[in-house]
């Protein structure tokens, strides 16, 4: 794996997890009246879930990214523009990851926090899929992602469900 591309998706990942980060306020007033489902994880397991979903994410990305790529490799041009697109969605994904925060957090907007979160599911399932098209081990790796997000939409529309206008919503 090239140094460069595992750098770049590294960071990239870290700037959405910090982005994220930044909105969210878990110990906050407005949070903590919410009525949440009974099956919500504990408070620690978001940030140890989302760590290591994030580190899975860049080294999935940048396995897939490099793969193939040898000069004079079969293919090397569809290659090429297969991984331009991976990219871009790669980054498509990470804008919709930070942004579920701000979303939820800062506009305390449940329901179209939940919206977003089954947009960025998509997002994920298409991204597994693109991994997987350029390496499959990578891919498999990468599942959990888009099942995390599943879980997370599930989540978010839970707890918008459970707080109907007015309840904790201002």
């Amino acid at each position: 794996m090239k140094l460069t591309t595992l750098v770049w998706t590294a960071g990239s990942t870290i700037v959405t997890a910090a982005a994220g980060s930044l909105a969210a306020d878990p110990d906050g007033y407005w949070y903590r009246r919410l009525h949440k489902p009974s099956w919500q994880p504990p408070p620690i397991a978001f940030p140890l879930v989302w760590t290591a979903l994030y580190a899975d994410l860049a080294a999935s990305s940048a396995v897939a990214l490099n793969s193939g790529f040898a000069p004079g490799s079969l293919g090397s041009k569809a290659r090429q523009k297969e991984a331009a697109a991976y990219r871009g969605a790669l980054a498509v994904n990470l804008v919709l990851n930070a942004s579920w925060s701000w979303l939820f957090w800062r506009a305390r907007r449940p329901w179209l926090a939940a919206a977003e979160c089954a947009v960025l599911t998509a997002s994920s399932a298409d991204l597994v899929r693109r991994t997987y098209n350029l390496n499959r081990s990578a891919g498999v790796s990468l599942a959990p992602y888009a099942l995390w997000c599943g879980f997370a939409t599930a989540l978010s529309t839970a707890i918008a469900n459970l707080n109907p206008r007015g309840r904790g919503l201002s």
